[in-house]
C-alpha cells in the first residue's frame, strides 16, 4: 500500500480544513519545506490539493506545484479546479505526475474520457468525494445526484484504473477512516486500485486499511498535529517494501 502525505494549499500556504469547510482552516507552514521533509524521510509520493482551485474555476495555486515539483522529486498528483484541456496541460507542464479529476468527472464526462485517449489513463485519478454516499463537487460545496458507486463504476467500465475515494464526514476529523465504505467499494468492483482519503489519525488505521487491499492511503491531518509521525510512517513503509 502507498503512503500518501498530502498538502492542501490556499493562497500559497498549506492548510487544513474539516469536513471541507473553508471557516475551519488552519495554517501549517511552508508546503515546500513540508514537502522536502517528506521526502527527507523516505516519501515518495505526495497528495497536493489546490483548495482555491476546487471552489473556484480554474487552478489557482500553479506556482507552488512548480516550486515542489522542481525542488524535489515527490511522485505528485494534483488535483482541484482543472476544468479544461490547457489548465490539465498547464498541472503536467508544472509537474504534476498524476492528475485528480473531481468536479470535472461529474460535470463533463466526454471531457475525461478525451482525456484518457489523449494521456492513458495512467496520468488521471478520478476523485470519488461523497457525503452520505453521493458525490460532492465544486469544492465539496454542492451535493451532487450521482451515487458514489454510478461514478466508480462509469469510469472503471470506461477503463479507469486508480480512484481516490474521500468520506468528508470523517476529512479533517481525525476520528479513523470509512473502512466499511472502502471495503463496499472493493467489494463490488474488484479487481480496482483504490486509494482512501479522509479520517486517518492513528498507525492502527494504516494498518487496516492495509489489511482490506487498498492500492494506498492519504495522510494529511495527522501528520500535522502529531498523531501519526513521519518517522513512524518511514519505518512502516521500509518494513512493507523489505517484504
Amino acid at each position: 500500500m502507498d503512503i500518501i502525505p498530502a498538502i492542501d494549499l490556499i493562497e500559497g500556504r498549506c492548510v487544513r480544513l474539516s469536513q471541507g469547510l473553508f471557516e475551519s482552516q488552519k495554517e501549517y507552514g511552508d508546503p515546500l519545506a513540508i514537502a522536502q521533509g517528506y521526502q527527507d524521510a523516505g516519501m515518495k509520493r505526495l497528495h497536493l490539493v489546490d483548495l482555491d482551485g476546487a471552489k473556484g474555476q480554474g487552478i489557482v495555486n500553479l506556482k507552488t506545484l512548480g516550486l515542489i515539483a522542481s525542488k524535489t522529486k515527490l511522485v505528485i498528483d494534483f488535483g482541484g479546479g482543472i476544468k479544461s484541456r490547457e489548465q490539465l496541460l498547464r498541472a503536467f507542464d508544472a509537474g504534476a505526475t498524476m492528475v485528480t479529476c473531481g468536479s470535472i468527472a461529474v460535470s463533463d464526462p466526454v471531457l475525461v474520457l478525451s482525456w484518457k485517449e489523449e494521456f492513458g489513463p495512467d496520468k488521471l485519478i478520478i476523485g470519488c468525494d461523497s457525503k452520505n454516499g453521493f458525490v460532492a463537487t465544486d469544492g465539496w460545496k454542492r451535493l451532487s445526484s450521482m451515487t458514489l458507486e454510478s461514478l466508480v463504476s462509469f469510469y472503471k467500465d470506461h477503463g479507469f484504473g486508480t480512484f481516490i475515494c474521500t468520506d468528508i464526514t470523517k476529512d479533517g476529523m481525525l476520528k479513523g477512516p470509512s473502512v466499511q465504505l472502502y471495503e463496499h467499494l472493493l467489494s463490488l468492483f474488484s479487481p480496482m486500485s483504490l486509494i482512501a482519503s479522509g479520517g486517518v489519525s492513528s498507525m492502527e488505521d494504516v494498518r487496516e486499511l492495509s489489511s482490506i487491499g487498498l492500492k494506498g492511503v492519504i495522510i494529511g491531518k495527522a501528520l500535522f498535529e502529531g498523531k501519526i509521525t513521519i518517522e513512524e510512517l518511514a519505518s512502516y513503509k521500509e518494513a512493507k517494501d523489505a517484504r
